[in-house]
């Protein structure tokens, strides 16, 4: 897909070619000022007259009519060159490539030394456009009919730069990998429940745990009732799916120790169960697996990244159905903890395979955990739809965490966990725990909910509910499953200390 090069742009034919420009640039230097010449100052001129907006995220398209090698230039507007930040210019490029796909492009030239300022070197600079060409340009399929003409698509890209070609290059990989698997997430989210029951999320898992060589387990159901799974087994009574905990495992170093456990939700479909939902509120819920979809996306990164460090991905996958078998409110259960549970609420169940998963992943010796869910809609009553909510037992790895945040440009906002929260949770008067306190800090008692069977163990739970999805396309894909929380996670393992 991508090629870099150290040559001259002057000297190569190119269908088209993407430019950055400044505000406040005063002259044109490098290839734009010989550009410029040959056009006989045309660029000077529209820049002068704002034909050429060097604003942030305005793209301008100018025909060279055969005075240059190549036909077309796209320019980037960057805004202020201090400004620009590694979110700002993933963004611009996104926004660049969501035009080019109805341009019909088959390849294209890229001078990124125009996107290089003091802030972003040529490295960070040629993530952001692979990350970018990668999340903007993605579709979901989808099931209608298809057309049999061929689709003309922008395959090849030239970067030219003067920087060290084999860091740029290794850049570009990064950053395409880090963009396909957030899409591969994103598919996975997309993806009907009748297509994507909890055997089939299985054997996606398997199928990536064979393309990495990382080792699996994949628990039926007869080995969960053993082990005491009471919690994940309760909410599937009224499925005639059965129900799988999924583990992948990636050893980074030489002795099984630090291990980072991904825990994710996998909740194919969810009615709410006996406390069912209403007739707007249950459509979309084929989205509630996002926590298992982010956590398969990081492993997919790590797997073709390869960082030196221990990861276990736990995944209890079901779905949530009704039935004359399934749980009801006012039920007592026993989860693999041993602690028991009344239920309250059935369609607070995504706490529950959690906690199941929790446990199982401390049982295969995780020593930090994250989980990852669809956890409340009180999350979005408190944050909105842009900003992931967290809860933590361990300052030192949620900052890690937030630090890996910042950098992916994924939001992140942290909820408290007071004595009084924990009181709340432990307030049953027949079991250890209760499922649903009431809806006051709702988001806070899933996370209080968690906190109880991470017990001692570093642990971050993610609340995703709000920013799995997007009603709205934006610069950096279309409306649907947004892939949220894979690089976060990724980025997180790598740099892990």
């Amino acid at each position: 897909m991508f090629k870099v090069v150290q040559e001259s742009l002057n000297e190569t034919k190119h269908e088209a070619c993407i430019v950055g420009i400044f505000e406040r640039q005063s002259a044109l230097g490098g290839v734009l000022a010989a550009w410029d010449e040959q056009l006989n100052g045309q660029l000077t001129a529209l820049l002068k007259e704002g034909d050429l907006s060097p604003k942030r995220k305005q793209i301008a398209k100018i025909h060279t009519l055969g005075q240059l090698n190549i036909k077309r230039l796209y320019f980037v507007g960057l805004g202020k060159e201090s400004d620009l930040t590694f979110d700002g210019l993933r963004e611009a490029i996104g926004r660049l490539f969501k035009m080019l796909k109805g341009e019909k492009l088959t390849e294209a030239a890229v001078a990124l030394d125009t996107f290089i300022t003091e802030n972003l070197d040529a490295s960070e600079a040629a993530h952001a456009f692979a990350e970018a060409f990668a999340l903007a340009t993605y579709q979901f399929v989808g099931y209608k009919q298809k057309s049999n003409e061929p689709e003309k698509k922008l395959e090849e890209m030239t970067v030219y730069t003067a920087a060290d070609p084999k860091e740029v290059e290794v850049s570009l990989l990064v950053g395409s990998v880090y963009g396909r698997a957030t899409n591969s997430a994103r598919t996975l989210v997309n993806t009907p429940s009748n297509l994507l029951t909890a055997t089939d999320l299985a054997d996606y898992a398997v199928e990536l745990a064979r393309k990495y060589k990382f080792e699996y387990e994949v628990l039926e159901k007869a080995e969960m009732e053993k082990l005491g799974m009471g919690a994940l087994l309760a909410v599937n009574k009224g499925s005639s799916e059965p129900p799988k905990m999924i583990v992948l495992k990636y050893q980074g170093k030489e002795a099984w120790e630090n291990v980072i456990a991904l825990v994710g939700k996998g909740v194919t479909f969810d009615t709410g169960g006996y406390s069912i939902k209403t007739k707007d509120g249950i459509v979309g819920m084929k989205t509630d697996m996002a926590g298992a979809a982010a956590v398969l996306g990081a492993m997919e990164i790590i797997g073709e990244l390869r960082p030196e460090q221990n990861v276990i991905a736990v995944i209890p996958a079901t779905d949530n159905l009704i039935s004359a078998d399934a749980f009801r409110p006012d039920d007592v259960i026993t989860s693999m903890s041993g602690k028991t549970i009344e239920i309250k609420n059935t369609d607070a169940e995504g706490r529950l395979i959690l906690a199941d998963a929790i446990t199982y992943a401390k049982h295969h010796g995780a020593n930090y955990i994250i989980d990852v869910a669809t956890l409340t809609g009180g999350v979005i009553i408190a944050l909105g739809v842009h900003t992931t909510g967290a809860l933590t037992n361990h300052e030192e790895m949620f900052e890690q965490l937030l630090e890996a945040s910042v950098e992916t440009g994924e939001c992140i906002w942290r909820l408290p966990i007071t004595e009084k929260d924990k009181e709340r949770v432990r307030n049953s008067p027949i079991a250890d725990l209760n499922n649903s306190p009431g809806r006051e800090g709702h988001a806070i008692m899933g996370g209080a909910f968690l906190a109880e069977f991470a017990e001692n163990t570093p642990w971050v739970h993610l609340d995703i509910a709000g920013t799995s999805v997007t009603s709205k396309d934006h610069d950096l894909g279309p409306a649907g499953a947004t892939g949220v929380m894979v690089r976060t996670l990724a980025t997180f393992v790598e740099r892990f200390q």
